[in-house]
């Protein structure tokens, strides 16, 4: 569940960066959470000769933040390097905990590889099958092996009780690999519309249920138990401890769902990889309408994530929000149409702002969320689709600041949904 702060923590974390014909841009940001949980992967160009691949990936975090990390660091070693991925004869279903550490020692090498990529000679590609398995492995046997560190510090006395989600997406020059565990999100854009999106991994899914009903367990309000929101992820081990239960048919599942996507350089546009703290405040399709109406107005990646997470967090999220954004060559390009509609926009939303405030000065000057209700009754052109007035609120903050400098920055800050007419989606 998680504690929340008295305001949130807008403070963000961006990365960039191009290659293989992509360009990626991330932002996180711990929102209204007490705790930052949420890693992320960016690595263009992959060790084992694959330098034409390129591995992305978000992380959400629950009940601490150390699994999470590790994955980070290590998950994309432990695909690549195991037998399966590779072309192995022999499936490694349950790996033990020396071929675990084994591959952990050679993650620890995964960055300074990525780096000595291009000096690597080409190899033949792995199958779709072999990639497909490889990640399957590769997810059960880092899980393996955090359960082996975990199980080594408890003979300390301190045990590891965080867990996390994955959602990845491995781009090779003719597939789309996308990889998710638990209840993070991927889409991929294509011609204008939503063409594939992952599944959520929630414990009332029938499936899901059925195996932790199988495992001994019991879904109650929504959840594992009555406690965990997530039916898959890595870690959560006292959620894997059911005897004569394989690690697939625990209570929560370190299994992946991965289904492999032909490219189409023609039209597929970019990837959308999030956390549920996004998902929690916009649907598929509004996520997708909005980055396309931002990248016709921006062609910086970074700016558009950051749009993101605070769109999300004025629309009410409450989660930690992490967003990772990789555009195709097909991708929207910034147009001077768009361009000039979005300065119109601003420069109406100033001047709405200081005739709402002129209008109350005998009253005194209103408070952002009497300001924000106002707009919100009325009908503005040409507002970012699927972002709305949310996703103006930068805009709107600036000049009413300006024109108000001596307010009270404690009873300004927007709470989630303050301003906001009916109810949004919980998290």
């Amino acid at each position: 569940m998680g504690a929340f702060l008295d305001k949130p923590k807008m403070e963000k974390q961006n990365a960039r960066g191009e290659g293989n014909d992509l360009r990626y841009g991330l932002s996180s940001m711990q929102g209204w959470r007490v705790e930052m949980e949420d890693a992320h992967t960016a690595v263009i160009g992959l060790p084992q000769g694959l330098s034409p691949w390129s591995f992305f990936a978000v992380y959400d975090g629950h009940a601490g933040s150390q699994v999470a990390r590790y994955c980070c660091e290590h998950l994309l070693e432990h695909i690549t390097s195991n037998p399966d991925f590779q072309g192995g004869t022999e499936p490694q279903e349950q790996p033990d905990a020396t071929a675990a550490a084994a591959a952990a020692a050679a993650a620890a090498a995964a960055v300074a590889a990525a780096k000595e990529v291009a000096k690597e000679p080409e190899v033949e590609e792995p199958s779709v099958d072999q990639v497909k398995q490889g990640i399957r492995t590769g997810f059960l046997q880092i899980d393996e092996h955090m359960r082996q560190i975990s199980e080594n510090r408890k003979g300390g006395g301190t045990t590891d009780r965080s867990g996390s989600t994955a959602v990845c997406v491995m781009v090779s020059p003719q597939h789309v690999y996308f990889i998710n565990c638990g209840d993070s999100r991927g889409l991929l854009s294509r011609a204008g519309t939503v063409h594939f999106f992952t599944q959520d991994h929630k414990p009332n899914n029938p499936l899901e249920k059925e195996r932790i009903q199988n495992a001994g367990g019991s879904v109650m309000i929504q959840r594992v138990n009555g406690s965990l929101a997530v039916s898959r992820a890595l870690g959560d081990f006292d959620y894997k401890c059911v005897h004569g239960k394989g690690p697939t048919e625990q209570l929560v599942s370190p299994e992946p769902e991965v289904c492999a996507i032909e490219r189409s350089e023609a039209n597929d546009e970019f990837i959308v990889l999030a956390c549920d703290g996004i998902w929690d405040v916009m649907a598929n399709d509004e996520l997708c309408d909005f980055v396309r109406s931002r990248l016709e107005v921006t062609d910086d990646l970074e700016r558009v994530c950051n749009e993101i997470v605070d769109t999300c967090l004025y629309k009410g999220s409450r989660d930690n929000m992490s967003v990772v954004l990789v555009c195709f060559s097909g991708a929207p390009k910034v147009s001077a149409e768009a361009v000039r509609r979005e300065q119109e926009l601003d420069k109406y939303l100033e001047s709405r702002v200081e005739e709402i405030l002129k209008q109350n000065g005998e009253e005194g000057v209103p408070d952002m969320v009497h300001v924000m209700r106002t707009l919100a009754t009325e009908n503005i052109p040409n507002l970012p689709p699927g972002g709305e007035l949310a996703s103006k609120r930068s805009v709107i903050e600036a000049v009413y600041n300006k024109l108000n400098p001596f307010r009270n920055e404690d009873t300004e800050r927007l709470t989630p949904l303050s301003w906001k007419q009916g109810k949004g989606k919980s998290s």
